[in-house]
């Protein structure tokens, strides 16, 4: 019986030992956090809820002389790491300039996505449900109190904002369009709920068109195909129907995507499409003043020659590549962090070039 008692406590003693062992552990175990954010808490009177707002600042934010666009991103509880990861791997390959992300989402006591993303994103309530209706509300809440709020903390590039949103959020990222069009200049959104309340989004864009025919911003949409593909595709045909004056309008479906799984897809090649720089017609004349052979003092050279009205860089080891011109001395190329700045001398002849890449700047002499 003795014996028995002895082995009973140090049985107990032993399991105790790994209960404190395991809660010491667990305490010792930083959270993860993601590097450059921040965490903010915004209370609106408008629509009388607490909001949390996910931070990312980009390089080179301690510029004093820089200022920076603002992609707001709807339903920060689930997409704000997916959007960070994507806004750095488009970031580094040349696609997107730095930006600052303000990802959106619910705070109070215990809130539920599920219901309050409901109530906000919504123009409508749908049937019986009593959750609904309150995109009016919220899409104030971002004019008059988010957005100012934004401006008043971070040095943002005045009008170049973008929102975007999934789902109910791509519902309502439809419904600001038609709405308050000009408070954003491009929105990027996949698998829209416009089936909401019997299609009732598209009452919003009739009234939007008596008033009249100008859309001057960039959208994409995308949706997985195997969703709604053909209301999708219904929906994004009348829009291109009336031909709205400014309006640049992106639309693909995602091979193979259900309704949640297209917003890593969508979201890349729809953010691509907005910060798109485009191709700046220069002069054939300037152009062909930029051709020649550069080199750096180390040896290494390149050669610029002009080809369909293009520069094109030979360079070695890694090919030709086209560069496209963002004005008429700066130039880029598609899929890399690589700028180009031609220098010029007083009589406007071409002395260089200067190259910024991802980590490092460097100057090209012309030599020939």
């Amino acid at each position: 019986m003795k014996n028995s008692i002895t082995v009973f406590i140090l049985i107990i003693l032993f399991v105790a030992g790994i209960n404190c062992f395991s809660q010491e552990s667990d305490d010792s175990i930083p959270e993860v956090e993601i590097a450059g954010t921040q965490l903010l808490k915004l209370h609106s009177s408008i629509v009388n809820q607490d909001y949390i707002l996910y931070i990312n600042i980009p390089r080179f934010f301690d510029d004093t002389t820089r200022t920076f666009p603002v992609i707001y991103l709807l339903d920060a509880q689930w997409d704000f790491t997916l959007l960070n990861a994507i806004y750095g791997e488009q970031y580094y390959d040349g696609f997107l300039p730095e930006a600052i992300i303000v990802g959106i989402t619910w705070g109070g006591v215990n809130p539920n996505p599920d219901i309050l993303r409901r109530r906000d994103f919504t123009p409508t309530k749908e049937g019986n449900n009593p959750v609904g209706g309150g995109a009016e509300k919220f899409l104030s809440f971002i004019k008059n109190e988010l957005i100012p709020f934004i401006d008043s903390k971070f040095k943002t590039k005045p009008g170049d904002r973008t929102l975007m949103g999934c789902s109910l959020g791509g519902l309502f990222t439809i419904y600001a369009l038609f709405n308050e069009t000009e408070l954003f200049n491009c929105y990027v959104l996949t698998s829209p709920a416009i089936g909401w309340n019997n299609g009732i989004i598209s009452t919003y864009e009739k009234k939007y068109l008596q008033n009249g025919s100008d859309i001057p911003v960039k959208v994409s949409m995308a949706v997985g195909g195997y969703e709604d593909v053909n209301a999708f595709q219904k929906f994004v045909d009348n829009l291109k129907e009336k031909k709205y004056k400014g309006l640049d309008l992106n639309s693909f479906v995602i091979d193979g995507i259900g309704h949640s799984g297209g917003k890593a897809e969508g979201y890349t090649r729809g953010l691509q499409f907005v910060f798109n720089k485009g191709d700046v017609p220069v002069e054939p004349d300037i152009l062909k003043k930029y051709t020649g052979t550069y080199q750096i003092p180390t040896g290494f050279q390149i050669k610029l020659r002009l080809e369909d009205n293009h520069l094109v860089a030979e360079i070695p080891g890694n090919g030709n590549k086209i560069l496209h011109a963002s004005s008429e001395s700066n130039f880029y190329i598609i899929g890399q962090y690589l700028k180009v700045h031609f220098r010029n001398d007083d009589e406007e002849n071409t002395t260089g070039l200067q190259v910024e890449t991802y980590d490092n700047k460097f100057f090209m002499k012309k030599i020939n």
